[in-house]
Order: C-alpha cells, then sequence, then structure tokens
C-alpha cells in the first residue's frame, strides 16, 4: 500500500508550490480540485445529475456546467449545497481512491485537499500537512498574484478556517511565510522527514 498523505492550507498559502516541490522529490499529487471538475465534465453522470436537479440556468449552451450560475445557487442555500456535495463527493471519492489504489507499493501519495477541515473528510490519511502563512501574507498575495481587490480578499481569506484549526489536525507543518527558497527548504526538511518514516 502506498503512503497517503493529506496536504491542506488557506488560500494563497503557498499549498500549489509545496504540492510541486513534493512532486518533484518523487511524490504522486493528486488535485482534489481538479479532480472535483473532471467528476463534472460532459458525459459524466453527475453533470447530468446537476442538471436535473438544479436546471437549465447551471448550464451553458455547449453543455459544459456553469460554475458561476451553481455557485449562486448554493451559496447562500445550505440545503442545496448539501445536494450538490451529495451527488459530487462520492464520486471524487471514488475517483480518489482508484488513484490511490493505482499508486505503487512503496511510494507517497499526496492528496492536495484545499478544504480539508471545512469538508471533514472519512479518508484514512497515514499523514497531514499543513501549509501555514499569516493572513496578512495571503491576502497580499491574493492582491499581487489574482488582481483581487483587498474586499475580496480579505472575504476569502476570512471565509476558511484559521490556520490554528488546520495545524491543530496536522502532523507536520510547512511555513510558507517567507520567500519560495524559504517555502522550498521548509518544505523538503518535511519530505526527508516523511520519506524517512513511511518509505
Amino acid at each position: 500500500m502506498p503512503t497517503v498523505i493529506a496536504l491542506t492550507g488557506g488560500i494563497a498559502a503557498g499549498k500549489s508550490t509545496v504540492a510541486g516541490i513534493f512532486a518533484r522529490q518523487g511524490a504522486r499529487v493528486i488535485d482534489a480540485d481538479k479532480v472535483s471538475r473532471e467528476v463534472v465534465e460532459p458525459g459524466q453522470p453527475a453533470l447530468h445529475e446537476i442538471h436535473e436537479t438544479f436546471g437549465d440556468e447551471v448550464m451553458n449552451p455547449d453543455g459544459t456546467l456553469n460554475r458561476k450560475a451553481l455557485a449562486e445557487q448554493v451559496f447562500n442555500d445550505p440545503a442545496k449545497l448539501a445536494q450538490l456535495n451529495a451527488i459530487v463527493h462520492p464520486r471524487v471519492r471514488d475517483r480518489v481512491a482508484e488513484r490511490i489504489a493505482g499508486a505503487p507499493d512503496k511510494s507517497i501519495v499526496i492528496y492536495d485537499v484545499p478544504l480539508l477541515v471545512e469538508a471533514d473528510l472519512p479518508q484514512p490519511f497515514d499523514a497531514v500537512v499543513t501549509v501555514s502563512a499569516p493572513e496578512q501574507t495571503r491576502i497580499d498575495r491574493l492582491i499581487a498574484e489574482r488582481a483581487y481587490t483587498v474586499v475580496e480578499a480579505s472575504q476569502r481569506v476570512a471565509a476558511q478556517v484559521s490556520d490554528e484549526e488546520r495545524e491543530a489536525i496536522a502532523d507536520f507543518v510547512v511555513d510558507a511565510s517567507g520567500t519560495i527558497a524559504d517555502t522550498e527548504r521548509n518544505a523538503l526538511q518535511i519530505w526527508h522527514q516523511m520519506a524517512a518514516a513511511y518509505l
């Protein structure tokens, strides 16, 4: 069996950077957001079910999902959000389980899952790595790198759980508050600890 390690962190904390560093060390990275997009592609049963549940207004003319329209329907309605999660989450779990099963023994699979704390996943992880950076650093990154306004960036950061909550479930914490070189150095230290423990 491969070792499965969850990688989590707040928006703009540097999680993608750390996932890339781990991948270069030989880890197989499974991106939860990417899998979530795959399961709602045209022809997938989840998209058909979303269309039936939420109506024509969540579909684009070309048969793809209109994510913005769907978000407008579900994010202020807990019952609708629960319906959407009931459609998407089991399919994401199944696809992730397939990919983990396909990984070689004595390998490390990194499951990159931004909302690990919020989603309260039942997945049995061998370890959890949290990528951490101060709120203001993350807000500054969102403004500089993703062209968010100060208000948008602050709202996005505030909408997620705190670093303290993420760190409470973590076996390892990567400090990503500094430069990319600093983050790489910190991530490699964690990688070597994990490799010693699991490979």
